[in-house]
């Protein structure tokens, strides 16, 4: 695909993410389909204790590198959860003006929920080519590690590597319109990526700063 067309859909979709109205915290109901809090009451060392807890849906996430162009590429979104840690904590409506929906945006790695009767690696295959356009073969994902988040906020994430080329990149990718989803596709060079990382605040989880670090650590003929 054009890299200029790619360039055009991501200040489209730029527009539609930021196009946020209307915008009210509330209570979480109990019967989400995407958390389940509980509290965990035990005794350790004669204390009795408890820890709240957020069970959410396991993933995979995934490191994508374009071998044509010496570039990894990630995706943004609008992420209302991490929208969420430049309000201040109280219910009702949200001043988007003092809050503007341009907090909320992320860059990450390419990933996608277990919510799907498939194996990992092919939720992995399927959310690169829904979110970044990217048609790669089921064995070029090598597997890097599964890890769990261990917090408040539980689940499991698995990590996979693919190497793919202009030559897939079939289209211009933005996420699955039928859920929804709005996505911008970015690729960075190496010394992007790396400059990003140095900086004193990024607007990325931890598991991006994980897989870059695994790709400079483990793919080193890429980085130079």
């Amino acid at each position: 695909m054009d890299i200029r067309e790619q360039e055009k859909q991501n200040e489209n979709i730029r527009q539609r993410m930021l196009d946020v109205q209307q915008l009210h915290i509330t209570e979480c109901p109990s019967d989400s389909p995407w958390i389940r809090p509980v509290r965990i009451r035990y005794q350790q060392d004669g204390e009795q204790k408890a820890w709240d807890v957020v069970r959410a849906h396991d993933g995979v996430s995934i490191i994508i590198f374009n071998i044509s162009r010496k570039k990894l590429v990630f995706v943004r979104q609008y992420r209302p959860a991490f929208y969420y840690t430049f309000l201040p904590e109280k219910l009702g409506p949200v001043d988007l003006k003092q809050y503007p929906p341009s907090l909320g945006l992320t860059l990450e790695l390419c990933a996608g929920i277990v919510d799907k009767d498939k194996s990992f690696v092919e939720i992995a295959k399927d959310e690169v080519r829904e979110e970044c356009g990217y048609e790669a073969p089921i064995e070029a994902f090598k597997y890097v590690i599964t890890f769990r988040y261990v917090s408040t906020s539980v689940c499991k994430h698995t990590l996979f590597y693919v190497e793919v080329t202009d030559e897939m990149h079939t289209h211009s990718g933005g996420g699955a319109a039928s859920e929804g989803e709005l996505i911008e596709v970015v690729e960075l060079s190496i010394p992007e990526v790396k400059q990003y990382i140095s900086s004193e605040e990024v607007e990325s989880p931890p598991c991006l700063l994980y897989g870059i670090t695994w790709f400079l650590a483990n793919k080193p003929e890429h980085c130079s």
